[in-house]
């Protein structure tokens, strides 16, 4: 397993990873502060999660359009 981690391929795969999945993942609850979900019941945790990553999806488009 070292050495399929160890390949090109792999790390290539990882920062891709890092890049488009974890960052979702993490900016709500590490930089927000965001550790627990504080709603009850699918409908209404799903809500709450589509809320996270809007404004996560939000603060991107504003980086990006006035950097």
């Amino acid at each position: 397993m070292k050495r399929r981690m160890g390949a090109d391929t792999s790390k290539r795969m990882i920062t891709a990873r890092f890049a488009t999945v974890e960052a979702v993942f993490g900016n709500p609850r590490n930089n927000k502060r965001r550790h627990r979900i504080t709603l009850r019941g699918h409908a209404k945790v799903d809500g709450q999660w589509k809320c996270y990553c809007l404004v996560h999806n939000i603060e991107k488009l504003a980086y990006h359009i006035y950097a």
